[in-house]
Protein backbone atom coordinates (compact mmCIF):
# COMPACT_ATOMS: atom_id res chain seq x y z
CA UNK A 1 0.00 0.00 0.00
CA UNK A 2 2.80 2.43 0.93
CA UNK A 3 4.76 1.57 -2.21
CA UNK A 4 1.58 2.13 -4.22
CA UNK A 5 1.15 5.58 -2.65
CA UNK A 6 4.72 6.58 -3.53
CA UNK A 7 4.32 5.38 -7.12
CA UNK A 8 1.05 7.30 -7.35
CA UNK A 9 2.72 10.49 -6.13
CA UNK A 10 5.50 10.13 -8.70
CA UNK A 11 3.03 9.42 -11.51
CA UNK A 12 0.74 12.25 -10.36
CA UNK A 13 3.61 14.74 -10.32
CA UNK A 14 4.83 13.68 -13.77
CA UNK A 15 1.37 14.39 -15.17
CA UNK A 16 0.77 17.70 -13.43
CA UNK A 17 4.11 19.45 -13.02
CA UNK A 18 6.78 20.43 -15.50
CA UNK A 19 10.40 19.83 -14.55
CA UNK A 20 13.04 22.30 -15.74
CA UNK A 21 16.68 21.30 -16.12
CA UNK A 22 19.17 24.10 -15.48
CA UNK A 23 22.93 24.59 -15.11
CA UNK A 24 23.90 26.99 -12.33
CA UNK A 25 27.17 28.88 -12.91
CA UNK A 26 29.74 28.27 -10.18
CA UNK A 27 33.01 30.01 -9.46
CA UNK A 28 33.60 27.58 -6.60
CA UNK A 29 33.73 24.61 -8.96
CA UNK A 30 34.93 26.40 -12.12
CA UNK A 31 32.03 24.72 -13.90
CA UNK A 32 28.22 24.73 -13.68
CA UNK A 33 26.29 22.47 -11.31
CA UNK A 34 23.18 20.84 -12.74
CA UNK A 35 19.80 21.14 -11.00
CA UNK A 36 16.23 20.02 -11.59
CA UNK A 37 13.47 22.50 -10.75
CA UNK A 38 9.75 21.97 -10.34
CA UNK A 39 7.71 25.17 -10.35
CA UNK A 40 4.25 25.34 -8.74
CA UNK A 41 1.12 25.07 -10.84
CA UNK A 42 0.09 28.36 -12.43
CA UNK A 43 3.45 29.88 -11.49
CA UNK A 44 3.51 32.05 -14.62
CA UNK A 45 -0.06 33.24 -14.09
CA UNK A 46 0.51 34.32 -10.47
CA UNK A 47 3.00 37.10 -11.14
CA UNK A 48 2.73 38.64 -7.67
CA UNK A 49 3.07 35.42 -5.68
CA UNK A 50 6.25 34.14 -4.02
CA UNK A 51 6.95 30.57 -2.99
CA UNK A 52 8.95 28.69 -0.34
CA UNK A 53 11.94 26.77 -1.68
CA UNK A 54 12.72 23.11 -0.99
CA UNK A 55 16.36 22.31 -1.75
CA UNK A 56 16.74 18.58 -2.32
CA UNK A 57 20.22 17.11 -2.03
CA UNK A 58 20.81 13.81 -3.85
CA UNK A 59 18.61 15.24 -6.58
CA UNK A 60 19.40 12.21 -8.74
CA UNK A 61 16.92 10.13 -6.73
CA UNK A 62 15.35 12.31 -4.00
CA UNK A 63 13.96 15.01 -6.29
CA UNK A 64 11.04 12.99 -7.67
CA UNK A 65 9.55 11.81 -4.35
CA UNK A 66 9.94 15.29 -2.83
CA UNK A 67 8.51 17.06 -5.89
CA UNK A 68 5.63 14.59 -6.16
CA UNK A 69 4.67 14.93 -2.50
CA UNK A 70 4.96 18.73 -2.58
CA UNK A 71 2.74 19.00 -5.66
CA UNK A 72 0.15 16.59 -4.30
CA UNK A 73 -0.07 18.11 -0.81
CA UNK A 74 -0.16 21.67 -2.08
CA UNK A 75 -3.05 20.73 -4.39
CA UNK A 76 -5.07 19.82 -1.28
CA UNK A 77 -3.73 22.86 0.61
CA UNK A 78 -1.96 20.74 3.23
CA UNK A 79 1.14 22.80 2.48
CA UNK A 80 1.81 25.93 0.44
CA UNK A 81 2.87 25.61 -3.16
CA UNK A 82 6.66 25.47 -3.29
CA UNK A 83 9.56 25.58 -5.70
CA UNK A 84 11.45 22.28 -5.49
CA UNK A 85 15.11 22.29 -6.51
CA UNK A 86 17.06 19.06 -6.83
CA UNK A 87 20.86 19.35 -6.91
CA UNK A 88 22.51 16.65 -8.99
CA UNK A 89 25.40 15.09 -7.11
CA UNK A 90 27.34 12.54 -9.18
CA UNK A 91 30.07 12.61 -6.51
CA UNK A 92 27.85 12.87 -3.44
CA UNK A 93 30.46 11.57 -1.00
CA UNK A 94 32.96 14.22 -2.09
CA UNK A 95 30.24 16.85 -1.59
CA UNK A 96 29.71 15.62 1.99
CA UNK A 97 33.22 14.80 3.24
CA UNK A 98 34.43 16.32 6.53
CA UNK A 99 37.87 17.05 7.97
CA UNK A 100 39.16 14.30 10.26
CA UNK A 101 40.36 16.76 12.91
CA UNK A 102 37.59 19.33 13.31
CA UNK A 103 34.84 17.33 11.53
CA UNK A 104 33.76 20.32 9.43
CA UNK A 105 33.34 20.48 5.62
CA UNK A 106 36.63 20.41 3.76
CA UNK A 107 37.91 20.52 0.19
CA UNK A 108 35.01 19.86 -2.22
CA UNK A 109 32.39 19.73 0.55
CA UNK A 110 33.46 23.19 1.75
CA UNK A 111 33.01 24.45 -1.81
CA UNK A 112 29.65 22.70 -2.06
CA UNK A 113 28.57 24.26 1.25
CA UNK A 114 29.36 27.73 -0.08
CA UNK A 115 27.94 26.98 -3.52
CA UNK A 116 24.44 26.50 -2.09
CA UNK A 117 24.44 29.68 0.00
CA UNK A 118 26.57 31.99 -2.13
CA UNK A 119 25.82 30.86 -5.69
CA UNK A 120 22.67 28.72 -5.93
CA UNK A 121 20.39 30.94 -3.83
CA UNK A 122 21.44 34.23 -5.47
CA UNK A 123 20.90 32.59 -8.86
CA UNK A 124 17.46 31.29 -7.82
CA UNK A 125 16.51 34.73 -6.50
CA UNK A 126 17.26 36.27 -9.89
CA UNK A 127 15.34 33.61 -11.79
CA UNK A 128 12.31 32.97 -9.58
CA UNK A 129 10.07 34.52 -6.92
CA UNK A 130 11.21 33.13 -3.58
CA UNK A 131 9.41 33.47 -0.26
CA UNK A 132 11.62 33.76 2.85
CA UNK A 133 11.18 30.12 3.94
CA UNK A 134 13.70 27.48 2.88
CA UNK A 135 13.72 23.72 3.42
CA UNK A 136 16.63 21.32 2.86
CA UNK A 137 16.22 17.57 2.38
CA UNK A 138 19.01 14.99 2.57
CA UNK A 139 19.54 11.25 2.92
CA UNK A 140 22.43 9.43 4.54
CA UNK A 141 25.64 11.45 3.96
CA UNK A 142 23.81 14.46 2.54
CA UNK A 143 21.41 14.51 5.52
CA UNK A 144 24.40 14.67 7.82
CA UNK A 145 25.93 17.41 5.66
CA UNK A 146 22.75 19.55 5.77
CA UNK A 147 23.21 19.97 9.53
CA UNK A 148 26.21 22.24 8.95
CA UNK A 149 23.83 24.99 7.83
CA UNK A 150 22.54 25.13 11.40
CA UNK A 151 26.03 26.22 12.44
CA UNK A 152 25.63 29.47 10.50
CA UNK A 153 24.19 32.53 12.23
CA UNK A 154 21.50 32.90 11.15
CA UNK A 155 20.94 29.43 9.65
CA UNK A 156 20.40 29.40 5.90
CA UNK A 157 17.39 27.07 6.13
CA UNK A 158 14.25 27.25 8.23
CA UNK A 159 13.46 23.52 8.02
CA UNK A 160 15.65 20.41 7.87
CA UNK A 161 14.43 17.00 6.69
CA UNK A 162 17.07 14.48 7.72
CA UNK A 163 16.52 10.94 6.43
CA UNK A 164 18.69 8.32 8.16
CA UNK A 165 21.58 10.80 8.50
CA UNK A 166 25.22 9.75 8.58
CA UNK A 167 26.33 12.08 11.35
CA UNK A 168 29.87 13.40 11.62
CA UNK A 169 31.62 12.99 14.99
CA UNK A 170 30.56 15.69 17.48
CA UNK A 171 27.54 16.59 15.33
CA UNK A 172 25.01 15.46 17.94
CA UNK A 173 26.60 17.68 20.60
CA UNK A 174 26.91 20.59 18.19
CA UNK A 175 23.28 20.33 17.14
CA UNK A 176 22.02 20.10 20.70
CA UNK A 177 23.99 23.18 21.73
CA UNK A 178 22.91 25.26 18.72
CA UNK A 179 19.25 24.26 18.80
CA UNK A 180 18.99 24.82 22.55
CA UNK A 181 19.67 28.53 22.07
CA UNK A 182 18.43 29.14 18.53
CA UNK A 183 16.50 32.43 18.26
CA UNK A 184 14.62 31.92 15.02
CA UNK A 185 11.89 29.40 14.24
CA UNK A 186 13.53 26.13 13.19
CA UNK A 187 11.76 22.95 12.09
CA UNK A 188 13.72 19.72 12.28
CA UNK A 189 12.57 16.27 11.14
CA UNK A 190 14.56 13.08 11.20
CA UNK A 191 13.69 9.46 10.47
CA UNK A 192 15.11 5.99 10.83
CA UNK A 193 13.63 2.49 10.50
CA UNK A 194 13.77 -0.94 12.09
CA UNK A 195 15.86 -2.28 9.18
CA UNK A 196 18.04 0.82 8.81
CA UNK A 197 21.83 0.50 8.75
CA UNK A 198 22.54 -0.39 12.39
CA UNK A 199 25.31 2.13 13.05
CA UNK A 200 23.26 4.98 11.56
CA UNK A 201 20.15 3.89 13.44
CA UNK A 202 21.96 3.91 16.77
CA UNK A 203 23.27 7.44 16.18
CA UNK A 204 19.86 8.69 15.09
CA UNK A 205 18.12 7.19 18.14
CA UNK A 206 20.72 8.77 20.43
CA UNK A 207 20.30 12.15 18.74
CA UNK A 208 16.54 11.78 19.02
CA UNK A 209 16.79 11.55 22.80
CA UNK A 210 18.97 14.67 22.93
CA UNK A 211 16.71 16.72 20.67
CA UNK A 212 13.56 15.69 22.53
CA UNK A 213 15.07 17.08 25.72
CA UNK A 214 15.60 20.57 24.27
CA UNK A 215 13.39 23.22 25.85
CA UNK A 216 13.20 26.01 23.31
CA UNK A 217 9.88 27.20 21.90
CA UNK A 218 11.64 28.30 18.70
CA UNK A 219 12.70 24.70 17.96
CA UNK A 220 10.08 22.34 16.49
CA UNK A 221 11.17 18.73 16.39
CA UNK A 222 9.57 15.69 14.69
CA UNK A 223 10.73 12.10 14.56
CA UNK A 224 9.65 8.87 12.85
CA UNK A 225 10.91 5.32 13.41
CA UNK A 226 9.31 3.15 10.73
CA UNK A 227 8.64 -0.55 11.21
CA UNK A 228 9.59 -2.95 8.41
CA UNK A 229 11.45 -0.31 6.40
CA UNK A 230 15.04 -0.27 5.21
CA UNK A 231 17.62 2.48 4.83
CA UNK A 232 16.20 3.17 1.36
CA UNK A 233 12.49 2.38 1.64
CA UNK A 234 12.04 4.68 4.66
CA UNK A 235 12.56 7.62 2.29
CA UNK A 236 9.23 7.09 0.54
CA UNK A 237 7.39 6.99 3.85
CA UNK A 238 9.26 9.81 5.54
CA UNK A 239 9.01 12.55 2.91
CA UNK A 240 5.20 12.96 3.00
CA UNK A 241 5.26 12.82 6.82
CA UNK A 242 8.02 15.39 7.00
CA UNK A 243 6.35 17.89 4.67
CA UNK A 244 3.04 17.46 6.49
CA UNK A 245 4.64 18.18 9.86
CA UNK A 246 6.86 21.07 8.77
CA UNK A 247 3.90 22.84 7.14
CA UNK A 248 1.20 21.70 9.58
CA UNK A 249 0.20 25.23 10.59
CA UNK A 250 -0.58 26.03 6.95
CA UNK A 251 -3.24 23.39 6.30
CA UNK A 252 -6.96 24.09 6.66
CA UNK A 253 -8.52 23.66 10.11
CA UNK A 254 -8.79 19.94 10.87
CA UNK A 255 -11.36 18.15 13.04
CA UNK A 256 -8.73 17.65 15.72
CA UNK A 257 -7.70 21.31 15.60
CA UNK A 258 -11.36 22.32 15.83
CA UNK A 259 -12.09 20.06 18.83
CA UNK A 260 -8.83 20.31 20.75
CA UNK A 261 -7.87 23.92 20.09
CA UNK A 262 -10.55 26.18 18.63
CA UNK A 263 -13.43 25.06 20.83
CA UNK A 264 -11.21 25.41 23.89
CA UNK A 265 -9.90 28.86 22.99
CA UNK A 266 -11.26 32.01 24.57
CA UNK A 267 -11.88 33.53 21.15
CA UNK A 268 -12.25 31.39 18.00
CA UNK A 269 -12.14 34.58 15.94
CA UNK A 270 -8.79 35.62 17.42
CA UNK A 271 -7.48 32.11 16.80
CA UNK A 272 -8.29 32.49 13.09
CA UNK A 273 -6.51 35.84 12.90
CA UNK A 274 -3.46 34.45 14.70
CA UNK A 275 -3.35 31.37 12.46
CA UNK A 276 -3.03 33.47 9.31
CA UNK A 277 -0.62 35.90 10.98
CA UNK A 278 1.65 32.94 11.72
CA UNK A 279 1.39 31.80 8.08
CA UNK A 280 2.36 35.27 6.87
CA UNK A 281 5.20 35.76 9.36
CA UNK A 282 6.60 32.25 9.01
CA UNK A 283 6.27 31.54 5.30
CA UNK A 284 6.07 35.09 3.95
CA UNK A 285 2.67 34.31 2.43
CA UNK A 286 -0.36 36.59 2.70
CA UNK A 287 -3.05 34.13 1.65
CA UNK A 288 -6.78 34.68 1.44
CA UNK A 289 -8.53 33.05 4.40
CA UNK A 290 -10.07 29.76 3.29
CA UNK A 291 -13.83 29.23 3.24
CA UNK A 292 -13.26 26.02 5.21
CA UNK A 293 -11.63 28.00 8.01
CA UNK A 294 -14.42 30.58 8.09
CA UNK A 295 -16.97 27.76 8.41
CA UNK A 296 -15.01 26.02 11.18
CA UNK A 297 -14.65 29.19 13.23
CA UNK A 298 -18.32 30.07 12.69
CA UNK A 299 -19.31 26.64 14.02
CA UNK A 300 -17.24 27.26 17.15
CA UNK A 301 -18.74 30.73 17.60
CA UNK A 302 -22.22 29.21 17.30
CA UNK A 303 -21.49 26.64 20.00
CA UNK A 304 -20.10 29.33 22.29
CA UNK A 305 -22.91 31.82 21.49
CA UNK A 306 -20.13 34.32 20.79
CA UNK A 307 -22.18 36.89 18.88
CA UNK A 308 -19.55 39.63 19.06
CA UNK A 309 -17.11 37.16 17.52
CA UNK A 310 -19.68 36.56 14.78
CA UNK A 311 -19.78 40.30 14.07
CA UNK A 312 -15.99 40.41 13.71
CA UNK A 313 -16.09 37.32 11.51
CA UNK A 314 -18.75 38.92 9.32
CA UNK A 315 -16.69 42.07 8.82
CA UNK A 316 -13.66 39.95 7.97
CA UNK A 317 -15.66 37.86 5.50
CA UNK A 318 -16.90 41.02 3.78
CA UNK A 319 -13.28 42.10 3.38
CA UNK A 320 -12.06 38.71 2.13
CA UNK A 321 -15.07 37.84 -0.06
CA UNK A 322 -16.85 41.17 -0.74
CA UNK A 323 -18.98 39.92 -3.64
CA UNK A 324 -20.50 37.04 -1.70
CA UNK A 325 -23.19 36.59 0.97
CA UNK A 326 -20.73 35.15 3.50
CA UNK A 327 -20.15 38.36 5.45
CA UNK A 328 -23.83 39.27 5.52
CA UNK A 329 -24.77 35.83 6.81
CA UNK A 330 -22.34 36.04 9.74
CA UNK A 331 -23.32 39.64 10.51
CA UNK A 332 -26.97 38.62 10.47
CA UNK A 333 -26.29 35.81 12.93
CA UNK A 334 -24.52 38.34 15.15
CA UNK A 335 -27.48 40.71 15.10
CA UNK A 336 -29.89 37.88 15.84
CA UNK A 337 -27.81 36.70 18.78
CA UNK A 338 -27.50 40.21 20.18
CA UNK A 339 -31.26 40.81 20.05
CA UNK A 340 -31.42 43.03 16.94
CA UNK A 341 -33.88 41.13 14.69
CA UNK A 342 -34.76 44.09 12.42
CA UNK A 343 -31.10 44.72 11.70
CA UNK A 344 -30.60 41.03 10.98
CA UNK A 345 -33.61 40.98 8.65
CA UNK A 346 -32.34 43.94 6.66
CA UNK A 347 -28.88 42.38 6.44
CA UNK A 348 -30.20 39.05 5.13
CA UNK A 349 -32.54 40.63 2.58
CA UNK A 350 -29.95 43.13 1.43
CA UNK A 351 -27.48 40.36 0.65
CA UNK A 352 -29.75 38.49 -1.78
CA UNK A 353 -28.14 40.32 -4.72
CA UNK A 354 -24.72 38.91 -3.82
CA UNK A 355 -23.14 35.64 -4.91
CA UNK A 356 -23.52 32.37 -3.05
CA UNK A 357 -20.37 30.76 -1.65
CA UNK A 358 -19.60 27.29 -0.38
CA UNK A 359 -22.54 25.84 1.52
CA UNK A 360 -23.91 29.30 2.33
CA UNK A 361 -26.65 29.94 -0.23
CA UNK A 362 -29.52 32.38 -0.63
CA UNK A 363 -32.08 29.82 0.53
CA UNK A 364 -30.45 29.98 3.96
CA UNK A 365 -30.76 33.78 4.04
CA UNK A 366 -34.40 33.64 2.90
CA UNK A 367 -35.19 31.02 5.54
CA UNK A 368 -33.60 33.03 8.34
CA UNK A 369 -35.34 36.21 7.19
CA UNK A 370 -38.72 34.42 7.07
CA UNK A 371 -38.16 32.98 10.55
CA UNK A 372 -37.58 36.48 11.91
CA UNK A 373 -40.80 37.69 10.24
CA UNK A 374 -42.74 34.80 11.69
CA UNK A 375 -41.31 35.26 15.16
CA UNK A 376 -41.75 39.02 15.36
CA UNK A 377 -44.64 39.65 12.96
CA UNK A 378 -42.71 41.93 10.61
Amino acid sequence: MKKTLLLFLLFYSSLQAQVIYESVPSVKFNEPRNVKIQLPRNYEANKDKSYPVIITLDGDYLFEPVAGSADYYSYWEDMPQAIVVGIMQPNRMDDSVYDETNFLPTNQSADFFEFIGMELFPWLNKQYRLAPFNVIVGHDATAGFANYYLMKNPPLFNAYISLSPDLAPQMAERLTNVLSRIEQQIFYYQATASEDIQSLREDVLALDQSLKAIENDKFHYYFDDFDDATHYSLVGRAIPNALGKVFSVYRPVTKKEFTDVILKSDSPYNYLIEKYAIIENLFGLKDQIRINDFIAVAAALEQKSDWDGFENLGKLARKEYPETILGAYYLGRSYEGNGEPKKALRTYEGALVLKEIGDINKDILVARAQQIKDDFGY
